[in-house]
């Protein structure tokens, strides 16, 4: 990570941000962090949202920036940070700790998004982004395949596996092969060869989705899956393709995955099976399909209808359900109840103004525009209500969803 930091702000310096080096750098930085924490390779845990913030920060010192983007935006942070004036820790707990774990991520995507918000990237461009943001996954990849146990000798169950994961959070790994998955697929729809095959490419393609399967975290997978269904959709839109030619697409699509789930499922003694249908390992529907999340979002409205205005402060959520007894995760995986619970009426505004800008963007855009930003909009979205905003990936999708991609001529 050191090596990643000294060449980005040094490469950013020397051109002045000219080839949107800020773009690609951070794109990098999306595809690698949760990788650098499963190997240890960054100083602190939240060093890929720091590293954002700071290339974004120097990327607005070179370039100009949108003045009504900076208005809403600054704007959304002030409500942000008025929350840490009601920040309560407990004895021994740090409130540094408390306010970094949980605005770490808010804040970034505040500044990501005055940085992106109406900047213009060729298409081009876009391409050689998430080609870059492609790269660091297969690494992860790869390193996933050897650190995982031979799959004959793992008992699996209905939980998210930390055994196929690398060891480490199958919540975050999953996100990041989704996103993984979600480029592949772009690039085979778009007909961006990765590799001298097309095939050899839709094997790259199955490999991601398998063993985003064989994390057993849902949230991830669905996610992906939403946020390409949104991008073909606006794409067959844009192409105006006929209905027999869309039907082949679907028919390859479906005979894919279809393979892959099959595959998986006997891999897995049909426990994927169960996951995906809310089941225990004995087949038996749950009551709490959601894994404790909803007992969560519960436990955040009744916080915020006692403090409905200002909400109970930044990080105090966590604390306040340790505090409870009850058997739940006491972080919050929802941003959305983050906001409400511990911003109160003041998080409400921030969401809407977050929810709005995009949406402006996207609607007056065409719809080779709307395909990219709808899904970008999408995975923000979606992520944010499984996982919260433990990496800085829901920052930077946010981001690019305020773009404004243009043809290379211009």
């Amino acid at each position: 990570m050191l090596f990643v930091l000294i060449f980005g702000i040094v490469t950013i310096y020397k051109n002045k941000n000219k080839n949107k080096e800020v773009f690609y750098i951070v794109g990098y930085i999306i595809g690698v962090e949760v990788f650098l924490r499963m190997t240890g390779g960054t100083f602190l845990y939240e060093t890929g949202k720091y590293s954002v913030l700071l290339f974004t920060i120097l990327g607005l010192l070179f370039d100009k920036i949108n003045e009504k983007s900076s208005i809403f935006f600054l704007f959304y942070i002030l409500l942000l940070l008025i929350g840490i004036v009601f920040t309560q820790t407990p004895p021994g707990e740090s409130i540094r700790k408390a306010v970094a774990f949980n605005l770490s991520g808010p804040i970034t995507l505040g500044f990501f998004a005055i940085y992106c918000y109406k900047r213009k990237i060729t298409i081009t461009q876009f391409k050689n982004l998430l080609f870059i943001c492609l790269l660091p996954m297969f690494s992860m990849i790869s390193y996933i395949y050897f650190r995982t146990p031979s799959l004959e000798e793992l008992v699996f169950s209905t939980s998210s596996n930390f055994d196929t994961s690398g060891g480490f959070g199958p919540n975050q790994v999953a996100t990041i092969i989704g996103f993984g998955g979600f480029i592949l697929a772009v690039f085979l729809f778009i007909r961006i060869n990765l590799s001298l095959y097309i095939f050899i490419d839709a094997i790259f393609l199955a490999y991601f989705i398998y063993r985003g399967l064989l994390t057993f975290s849902r949230g991830g997978m669905i996610t992906a899956a939403f946020a390409f269904l949104i991008f073909a959709f606006f794409m067959f839109s844009y192409q105006k393709i006929t209905i027999i030619k869309i039907s082949k697409y679907v028919f390859v699509t479906f005979v894919l995955f279809l393979g892959i789930w099959l595959y998986t499922s006997n891999i897995t003694g049909g426990m994927i099976d169960n996951r995906y249908a809310g089941k225990n390992a004995t087949g038996v529907k749950k009551n709490d399909v959601t894994a404790g999340r909803g007992d969560i979002i519960d436990m955040q409205l009744e916080s915020f209808y006692e403090s409905p205005i200002f909400g109970i402060g930044v990080g105090n959520g966590k604390y306040k359900r340790i505090e409870t007894g009850k058997r739940v995760t006491a972080a919050s995986h929802n941003e959305i109840g983050r906001l409400i619970e511990e911003h109160g009426m003041l998080g409400i505004i921030a969401l809407f103004i977050l929810l709005i800008v995009p949406l402006e963007n996207i609607y007056f855009s065409n719809n080779y525009q709307r395909a990219f930003l709808s899904a970008f909009f999408v995975f923000w979205f979606l992520t944010i209500n499984h996982s919260a905003m433990r990496i800085a990936f829901p920052a930077f999708v946010y981001g690019l969803s305020l773009i404004k991609i243009v043809p290379d001529e211009e």
